[in-house]
């Protein structure tokens, strides 16, 4: 079977944001500790790199299409914290925010169906 070129351009553009966003993540937790505390999460900041070395090594595995369903099933598990603690559109406020929030929400919901589809992959 040939890899067809917008395969690779696919893949890569769903890894790279992970990978890039995912070391963020583990080298500077910042804000998002915060955000991990406040849905409860046990030893936010050591969660909150992990999740982010997670998301850059599944981005990683699923740009070079190494280990595609398991990287894509594990994307998936480390976007509903991420997306739950990060993105509570429905606990904000002011209009502009809570806008801003739910785009975020939504389109992570998007990415998680993109990684679904190639999880089920044969």
């Amino acid at each position: 079977m040939s890899i067809k070129p917008l395969e690779i351009i696919g893949r890569v553009a769903l890894g790279a944001p992970f990978v890039k966003l995912g070391l963020e993540a583990a080298q500077n937790p910042g804000a998002r500790v915060e955000a991990a505390e406040g849905i409860g999460l046990p030893a936010p900041e050591a969660l909150v790199r992990f999740n982010g070395a997670a998301m850059a090594a599944g981005g990683v595995a699923v740009a070079l299409g190494k280990l595609p369903r398991t990287a894509s099933a594990g994307l998936i598990l480390s976007l509903i914290p991420t997306t739950y603690a990060g993105h509570q559109f429905w606990n904000v406020e002011d209009p502009a925010v809570r806008k801003a929030h739910q785009i975020n929400f939504l389109k992570n919901v998007a990415l998680a169906g993109a990684f679904a589809v190639i999880a089920a992959r044969d």
